[in-house]
C-alpha cells in the first residue's frame, strides 16, 4: 500500500507509541489524585505541557489538552463568543474546516452576527479583505492557518494586527500546520491556536488548545476542576505524553522533512505532465510542503479515488471530515476552480515516510486510468 493521505491522519510514531504504554499499563494512576502512585502521571503531565508550549513559543500555562481540533475550534469559538455579553460580531473565512465552520453556524443561531471572508483564487484571505469587515463591533476574528484542503498558508500575523487594531481577539484552526512549518504564537499574535496531535504522528483523540494569558474564556465542561478549572475530565495522560513525544521529533526535523516533500511535489507533477494530463493545482506557491491538490478536466475525482483504492494507494478528493460527501468540496467552490476542472478534484498529501518511488507510482497509476 501507498499512503498518500497524510493530511487526514499520520501514522503513530514509535517513539510516541512507546512513551505511552507505561502510562496504559504501570502508571496507570489518576493525576488528580495526592496519593503517591499519581505521582507520575501528575509529572507526566506537566512535563508535556512545557514540552508543547516550548515547540510554539507558549507558555505552559497557556496550553489546554482536549480532544483533538475539533474540540479545539468549537470550544475557541464558543468559549469566546459566551462572554461576550453584547454579541458583537465575528468574522471567520469561507473555506475554513467544518469544525470552525459549524461551530460558527452555531453561534449564529444562538443570535451572534458571522461574517465569512471569500479567499483569492489562489486561496488566501487577505489583508484588505479582513479590513473591509472588521470593526470596533467584532469581538473574534478565526482564520485557519493553513487550509486542510490546498494547503495554503494563511497571512496569520498581519490578519492579527488588523484584528487586535480594533479590539478583537485572534483564533488559528493550526491543526494541518503544527509540527510541520515553524510556529511561535508570541511571534504571531494570536490569542488562541487549535492542534491535534493526529496531524503530527500523535495518536488519535488528543490535541490542545492554545489560550494566551489574560485571554478570558468561558469553560468547555464542567467537573472536578482540571485544565485549570476550564475543562474538567480526567487527563488522558499516555495519549498527552506521546502527542508531545510526536511533536517534539516533528519540530525537530520540520526543515529536513519539508524540503524532501518539495522534491517528491516536483517529482510527481513532473511526471503528471510527461504523460500527458490536463489539470491544474490549486492554491498559490505558499503552502504546506507535500499537500498537491489538483483538478483534472473532465474527470471524476471520487472515480480516481476507488480506482487508485483498488491498485493500493490511498489519496483524497477533499477533506477526510467530509469523506461521504460527493459534491464538490466547499473549498474548491471559494476559490472558484473552473467547472470543467472542479469535479476532478484530488488531494496527494505525502508525509515523512513516502519515497520518490511513491510519487512516480501515484503518477503513473493515473496516467494508467486516465490516458490509457
Amino acid at each position: 500500500m501507498i499512503y498518500a493521505d497524510n493530511a487526514a491522519t499520520t501514522r503513530l510514531d514509535t517513539d510516541a507509541f512507546e512513551a505511552m504504554k507505561p502510562f496504559l499499563l504501570e502508571e496507570y494512576g489518576n493525576a488528580s489524585l495526592p496519593y503517591v502512585f499519581a505521582h507520575k502521571p501528575k509529572k507526566a503531565l506537566q512535563e508535556a505541557r512545557e514540552t508543547v508550549a516550548s515547540c510554539i513559543g507558549a507558555l505552559p500555562s497557556e496550553i489546554l489538552f482536549t480532544s483533538g481540533g475539533t474540540e479545539s475550534d468549537n470550544w475557541a469559538i464558543h468559549g469566546i463568543t459566551a462572554l461576550n455579553y453584547e454579541k458583537r460580531a465575528t468574522i471567520t473565512s469561507s473555506f475554513e474546516h467544518h469544525a470552525v465552520l459549524r461551530a460558527c453556524e452555531a453561534i449564529e443561531r444562538q443570535g451572534f452576527p458571522v461574517s465569512y471572508l471569500q479567499p483569492s483564487s489562489d486561496g488566501y484571505i487577505t489583508s484588505e479583505a479582513l479590513s473591509k469587515v472588521v470593526t470596533e463591533r467584532t469581538c473574534l476574528v478565526s482564520v485557519m492557518f493553513a487550509n486542510n484542503e490546498i494547503g495554503t498558508v494563511q497571512p496569520i500575523q498581519e490578519l492579527c494586527e488588523i484584528a487586535h487594531e480594533c479590539g478583537a481577539l485572534f483564533h488559528t484552526d493550526a491543526v494541518q500546520a503544527v509540527g510541520h512549518v515553524p510556529i511561535n504564537v508570541a511571534n504571531l499574535g494570536v490569542d488562541l491556536l487549535s492542534a491535534s496531535a493526529h496531524k503530527f504522528n500523535g495518536p488519535k483523540g488528543v490535541g490542545f488548545l492554545y489560550v494566551r494569558e489574560g485571554t478570558k474564556i468561558a469553560p468547555y465542561a464542567a467537573g472536578g476542576g482540571q485544565e485549570r478549572g476550564l475543562r474538567a475530565g480526567t487527563e488522558n495522560i499516555a495519549g498527552i505524553v506521546a502527542m508531545a513525544v510526536a511533536l517534539q521529533k516533528n519540530v525537530d526535523r520540520a526543515i529536513d522533512v519539508a524540503a524532501r516533500l518539495l522534491r517528491l511535489e516536483d517529482t510527481f507533477l513532473t511526471r503528471l505532465s510527461q504523460v500527458g494530463i490536463d489539470y491544474i493545482r490549486n492554491g498559490g506557491s505558499i503552502r504546506l510542503p507535500g499537500n498537491v491538490n489538483i483538478s483534472i478536466k473532465y474527470v471524476d475525482g471520487e472515480m480516481l479515488l476507488h480506482r487508485l483504492d483498488l491498485m493500493g494507494i490511498c489519496i483524497s478528493t477533499g477533506s477526510a471530515c467530509d469523506s461521504v460527501n460527493t459534491q464538490i468540496s466547499h473549498v474548491i467552490q471559494a476559490i472558484k476552480v473552473p467547472q470543467e476542472y472542479a469535479q476532478g478534484t484530488i488531494r496527494i498529501t505525502f508525509g515523512a515516510e513516502n519515497t520518490e518511488d511513491d510519487a512516480l507510482t501515484i503518477a503513473d497509476a493515473l496516467a494508467k486510468i486516465l490516458v490509457s
